[in-house]
């Protein structure tokens, strides 16, 4: 019998050794001791409003002003932003050169059941924005808006285009809400909200995650067939257990916002068709005429494509950018195409509507 080439005998030597570390990685996901540790990035609690959170992250190299402040959704968890050390959005921007600001709204409990629009665009991102300009003793904030937060930094922008903003940013941020699976599948054909309040009177979390997991209802299980190939992988598997628990990890949403969001947004489709009404007051995206910066990708299940690209047409702005991405809605900000590319235009539009410290 001839000798068996060193090629195939390699190959086979690689695949016991990846192998072993299989075992070795499932025996810790399975046991529990091999949890990834998330949001680390170092940040001070600065200003609190009933469940919102402002923090400011630590950076002793800030090189620009004004200082940036960053609006997170209402249905998820903001670590997403700063996921894991080498692999965090917010760390990017610190390495930039900005003064980082994060306004987390928490978990919300049966104190928020009223809390609509107004509430979050009228009262507390006014407020944040006048607590990052006294902290950081600026006259004027940038401002970037993720997924849902990007809808309120919208209608605050409408609502109060005096405000002390220098420039705009959105990412993965809806505005055509017939394009947009996600809300209907959360309320049905028939958009009856109040039938999937819980007793506190929110959307529970566990509707909220039922509603994202229904837009691809096969991931689970694609996700863990690929982790079973590359479970060797110590990298992979903690990106894996990383952006798996934030996927899985929702909050409750407030009812009051819910019914807005299904009113005027979704059957009134109030950004495309320019019917937004707040406190009482028409408003119109025509009112935003700062800088303006959309960020949307061409593979996002839970943002298309088609309900996020209108929005340079919808607002007022003479400088306006889109950056048009081939991520998911989750690579824009975690992985290599935000490292290469999206981190990379953000900090440069940002640069330029900056000045040096």
């Amino acid at each position: 019998m001839g000798l068996i080439p060193d090629g195939i005998v390699d190959r086979v030597r690689q695949e016991v050794e990846r192998n072993a570390l299989r075992a070795r990685n499932g025996i810790k996901m399975a046991a529990g001791v091999s949890t990834v540790k998330t949001g680390v990035t170092p940040r001070d609690l600065v200003w609190r409003n009933g469940r919102a959170r402002l923090y400011r992250y630590r950076n002793d190299d800030v090189r620009y002003r004004p200082p940036l402040l960053i609006v997170f959704s209402v249905v998820s968890r903001a670590y997403i932003l700063d996921l894991t050390p080498g692999n965090s959005f917010v760390e990017h921007l610190l390495r930039g050169g900005f003064d980082v600001y994060m306004l987390d709204w928490g978990e919300p409990d049966e104190r928020d059941a009223r809390n609509g629009f107004e509430y979050y665009a009228d009262a507390v991102i006014p407020a944040a924005i006048r607590e990052v300009c006294k902290r950081s003793e600026a006259d004027e904030v940038s401002i970037l808006g993720y997924c849902f937060g990007g809808n309120l930094t919208l209608l605050h922008g409408a609502h109060h285009p005096d405000a002390p903003i220098r420039s705009h940013t959105v990412m993965a941020c809806p505005v055509d809400y017939t394009r947009l699976e996600l809300v209907s599948s959360l309320v049905g054909s028939d958009m009856d909200v109040d039938g999937i309040l819980g007793d506190d009177g929110n959307v529970p979390a566990n509707v909220v995650f039922s509603a994202f997991r229904s837009l691809r209802p096969t991931a689970e299980i694609t996700g863990y067939v690929d982790l079973l190939e590359k479970l060797w992988n110590d990298d992979y598997v903690a990106a894996y257990q990383a952006m798996n628990g934030w996927a899985s990890d929702h909050v409750p949403l407030p009812g009051e916002i819910t019914r807005q969001m299904t009113d005027m947004l979704l059957r009134d489709n109030g950004f495309v068709e320019d019917r937004l009404v707040l406190g009482g007051d028409r408003i119109s995206l025509k009112s935003i005429t700062v800088p303006f910066l959309a960020v949307l990708g061409r593979k996002d299940h839970i943002v298309p494509e088609d309900a996020a690209s209108p929005i340079l047409d919808l607002i007022g702005s003479d400088v306006k950018t889109e950056l048009r991405l081939d991520g998911g809605h989750i690579g824009l900000v975690v992985g290599r195409t935000a490292a290469k590319t999206t981190v990379p235009t953000i900090v440069d539009f940002l640069q330029k509507q900056s000045e040096e410290c």
